[in-house]
């Protein structure tokens, strides 16, 4: 049965535990892929992905008034994120072996590499992306992701991050701006 998300979270807030198994199933991997994007690593990313629906579980008789539990639940991981990040105050734990990544990450990434030299390359630029991300500010850094990565619209980063669309097209214009000069400087010193 395929039910859908408001379906779901109906049941769910009914008491029905069933429903919250599909709510996880359903959108847990899109918290974790935000949440190691976000953190850089596989224990927070899963830590986030856990509290995230322990939270959601706790507020179960609030979901009857969310009209889009996609961006209600990002907000939750998100929040927790950015916590999370306050609370290492710069001590970065990216990962800085791309060979990390999950198997299926590298597979897919394998996949739109043709040369061993368009591999080298594009690993190079995967690790000066990740490592520019991780040098900005939590709020710029979680704009970036979900517009650029993850492909949300600017309307729905501002309900998501509980902010007005203009701090969202804000906090995006100085990440972007911040990025580029980040990665021209260290592509430049490459070369």
């Amino acid at each position: 049965m395929n039910e859908t998300t408001p379906e779901l979270l109906k049941r769910f807030a009914e008491g029905d535990a069933s429903a919250f198994t599909g709510l996880v199933e359903r959108f847990q991997k899109r918290v974790y892929y935000l949440a190691y994007q976000m953190l850089g690593n596989h224990l927070d990313a899963d830590e986030v992905v856990q509290e995230s629906f322990v939270r959601i579980y706790g507020r179960r008789k609030e979901l009857t008034g969310v009209t889009n539990f996609p961006s209600f639940l990002m907000r939750i991981a998100t929040n927790y994120s950015i916590d999370l990040l306050r609370k290492r105050k710069g001590h970065s734990q990216m990962v800085d072996d791309s060979t990390a990544l999950p198997g299926e990450v590298q597979v897919e990434l394998s996949r739109k590499v043709r040369t061993p030299d368009e591999n080298f390359k594009n690993k190079v630029l995967m690790e000066e992306i990740r490592r520019a991300l991780a040098t900005l500010p939590p709020r710029q850094k979680i704009t970036a992701l979900l517009h650029d990565v993850e492909g949300y619209a600017k309307s729905e980063i501002a309900e998501i991050l509980d902010c007005p669309e203009a701090t969202v097209r804000s906090n995006l214009h100085i990440a972007r701006k911040k990025l580029k000069k980040i990665l021209e400087k260290r592509l430049a010193d490459k070369e």
